[in-house]
This record gives structure tokens, C-alpha cells and sequence, in this order.
């Protein structure tokens, strides 16, 4: 009864205040983007390298925001990690070691192995946090399983660990597993954000499975590991189709919008290729007045972001009924904007204007279910997976009020 409870409160809010075009109004002139990234791992689970050495890598690039969502763990407690006799990882550790210092790093030899403890979240997020400039958010990736389907999601701003609890179906664990982090967020009074991660991920997750989800807002439309199909295949929608049957579905039965998240998904930091999970593939772009844990979820529940794998947006607009979109170009670049989504009383995704150039507008007429926004340019990805050759970004979904 309580799990219950919780779900429809956490949905009424949302529904509350969902995004239609009489409230999504002009962008206010205080708000800053802000990139970050929802999924990474590293030696606390099956990552490959210290989490300082991680966060610096993406500040370095920019990044304002990230969250280390290694699997069912919160980077609390003592852990050792031994050193792989590789030569590879025997220079990054030396690396490491002059980079941050003996004081800074607790090792030991033992029998011709080097062992490094890992520093906790407080430690690594003391040492690079930067105010107003530079944020790491708790965060943890739930790791379960249904017989041979792997079913993860994370949460972000996360307080305390949660273990996976499993289930019955894959339905089940999902839907366990949601309600465990909305639990959470009742108790803590904090705002834990849970995403489904990578339905595709040995196609684990079916759309079916999606569409009958409650109390979840958002999923990965992409993610950078180069095994999680984001295209689908012959019998497997991809994630951006499931994304629009997702929406035609939850809005049919007065459910919010579902918003879809690129994440890198990294794990591999010293081997780069399409075969590897490397960092800067995805990431999300939040439009918010501070960069606080807070602010972000609260913009990002509101749907005042965009998902992108390189390409970088001026401003997103809805307004007077028109739905507006302009990008920050690069010389020599080219872009098409597609506005796409459903009609009311139609099951199906509908690719409604295209236009080729560097911003675009589309009205919203009242026989709209809802719109989204995609970009494509001609520039290709420094390091692509599948056949996503070009740099892409996807705007939220917003409906149309009746």
C-alpha cells in the first residue's frame, strides 16, 4: 500500500507539472546550460580507471555536471583494486600516482602486485568539485536480472545504497526497482531521479515492458556502449521509435511524458574504438538558474534539457503555439531539423517538417499529440558506434493542449 501511495504522488507531481505549449513558455535569461553525464562507471565496479582521474578527464572537456553510476554500489566503505600486469594500466597507474601525489594515493606492494584503495565518493568529490563551475552527483546504476535479461537503471542523486530486490518478470524487476528509489525520495524529502538504462541491452527491456511502467520520466534514447543496439534491428524497434510508442501510449492513458536521456556509458578510459565504451559520446545539455543536484533534476523533470551526441543547440522555444529551434553552427557544417510525434487518435510516429539550415519552427495545431525535435548534422562523431556516424541531438517531447 505504501509503494502504492508513493506512485501516485510522485505522478500526480508530474503530471502537475508537465510541459504542454501554454507553459513552456521563453527561456528565462537567468538560466545557463549546463553538460553533464548520467552514466559512468569506474574501478568501484567495472570500469576501468580511478574516479578522480575520470572526473578530470570531463572537466577538462567542459562537463559541468557528472554522476559515477557504477553497478549497485554508492563508492562508500574500503575497497582495494590490484593493478593488471598489462603495461597498459601499469603506466596509468604511474600516471596516477605522479598526477595526484603519494599523499594522495594509498597503495601497496604485495607478492609483486600493486594495490590501490579507492577513494570514496566524499574523497573524490571533495577533491574535484568546483562551486558554480563543477558538480558530482551520488549516483548508482541498479543492477538486475530476470533469467537471462539484464535490467538496469540508475539514480541519480541517490542517498543511500539500493540493492536490487529482483522479481517475477522483467516487468517486475523494473518496475521493483522504481519504486524502491521513489521510496527514497518520499523519505529523504531529496529528489532522487530514476532512468531506465539501454532497453535494448541484449534487448532485456521491451517496448511492451516500457509502456506499462509507472511512476518513470525518463530513459536512454542513447547510450555509448557499442553493445546496447540503440538502433534495433530487423525484429527489435530502435530507441528512438520506442521512444515516440512510448509517449502514443503513456498520454492514451494520462501518464506524463516519458524524456529520453544520451549518456556515455563509459567503462574504458585507455583503449578507444567502436568496440570499446568510451567517455564524450552522450551527454545532456540542462538549461537551469543554479548548478545544484536540485536544480538539474527539477529542470530536467520539467523537460528544460536536450540529449546530444555532439551537436549543440542555441535556444528551444515554445511559444504562442510555435515550437522553435536554432542551433549553434560550425563553419563548414550543415543541419537538418525534423520535427516529429503523433496525432491524436493515431498509434503511429509521424514525421511531421524538415527543414535543412540552422534554426526552424513548427506549429502546434490541435490535432497534435505531441512533438519532438531531432538535429542531425553533416559532421561526423569523433568515435561512433553503430551505424550513428553523424552528430546528432533530440529535443523533449511537449503535447498540445486541448
Amino acid at each position: 500500500m505504501k509503494s502504492v501511495q508513493i506512485l501516485m504522488l510522485f505522478l500526480f507531481i508530474v503530471v502537475f507539472s508537465c510541459k504542454d505549449q501554454n507553459s513552456k513558455t521563453e527561456q528565462s535569461s537567468s538560466k545557463k546550460w549546463y553538460k553533464g553525464n548520467l552514466h559512468t562507471h569506474s574501478y568501484w565496479s567495472d570500469g576501468d580507471e580511478f574516479p578522480e582521474v575520470i572526473l578530470d578527464w570531463y572537466k577538462e572537456r567542459d562537463y559541468n555536471f557528472m554522476a559515477l553510476s557504477d553497478h549497485n554500489t554508492i563508492a562508500n566503505g574500503e575497497k582495494w583494486i590490484t593493478i593488471k600486469n598489462d603495461s597498459m594500466y601499469q603506466t596509468a597507474f604511474k600516471n596516477y600516482l605522479k598526477k595526484y601525489g603519494e599523499e594522495w594515493v594509498d597503495y601497496k606492494i604485495d607478492s609483486n602486485r600493486t594495490k590501490v584503495k579507492l577513494k570514496t565518493y566524499d574523497e573524490y568529490r571533495n577533491l574535484t568539485e568546483e562551486t558554480g563551475e563543477f558538480l558530482v552527483i551520488k549516483s548508482e546504476e541498479i543492477t538486475d536480472k530476470f533469467e537471462d535479461k539484464h535490467i538496469h537503471m540508475n539514480a541519480t542523486n541517490i542517498q543511500n545504497l539500493i540493492d536490487p530486490i529482483g522479481g517475477t518478470s522483467v516487468l517486475n524487476v523494473l518496475q521493483n526497482n522504481i519504486n524502491q528509489v521513489l521510496e527514497q525520495r518520499e523519505k529523504t524529502g531529496v529528489p532522487i531521479m530514476p532512468h531506465v538504462n539501454h532497453p535494448n541491452f541484449f534487448y532485456s527491456v521491451s517496448l511492451n515492458d516500457m509502456i506499462q511502467l509507472k511512476g518513470e520520466r525518463f530513459f536512454e534514447v542513447y547510450n555509448g556502449h557499442p553493445m546496447v543496439h540503440n538502433m534495433g534491428d530487423s525484429v527489435n524497434v530502435s530507441t528512438e521509435e520506442m521512444w515516440d510508442l512510448i509517449n502514443i501510449s503513456y498520454l492514451e492513458s494520462n501518464k506524463p511524458l516519458m524524456y529520453g536521456l544520451a549518456t556515455d556509458d563509459s567503462h574504458s578510459y585507455h583503449q578507444k574504438g567502436t568496440k570499446w565504451s568510451n567517455a564524450g559520446r552522450g551527454w545532456v545539455m540542462v538549461q537551469a538558474d543554479t548548478l545544484s543536484a536540485n536544480a538539474l533534476i527539477n529542470s530536467l523533470e520539467n523537460g528544460d534539457f536536450y540529449a546530444t551526441t555532439g551537436v549543440n543547440l542555441d535556444a528551444i522555444e515554445v511559444k504562442n503555439g510555435t515550437y522553435s529551434v536554432s542551433v549553434l553552427d560550425e563553419p563548414g557544417i550543415f543541419y537538418k531539423i525534423t520535427f516529429l510525434g503523433s496525432k491524436k487518435e493515431n498509434t503511429n510516429p509521424v514525421e511531421f517538417k524538415t527543414v535543412e539550415g540552422t534554426s526552424a519552427s513548427f506549429k502546434l495545431t490541435d490535432d497534435i499529440l505531441f512533438v519532438r525535435c531531432k538535429i542531425t548534422s553533416t559532421k561526423l562523431q569523433d568515435n561512433p558506434i553503430e551505424e550513428l556516424l553523424y552528430e546528432m541531438a533530440w529535443t523533449q517531447p511537449v503535447t498540445v493542449t486541448e
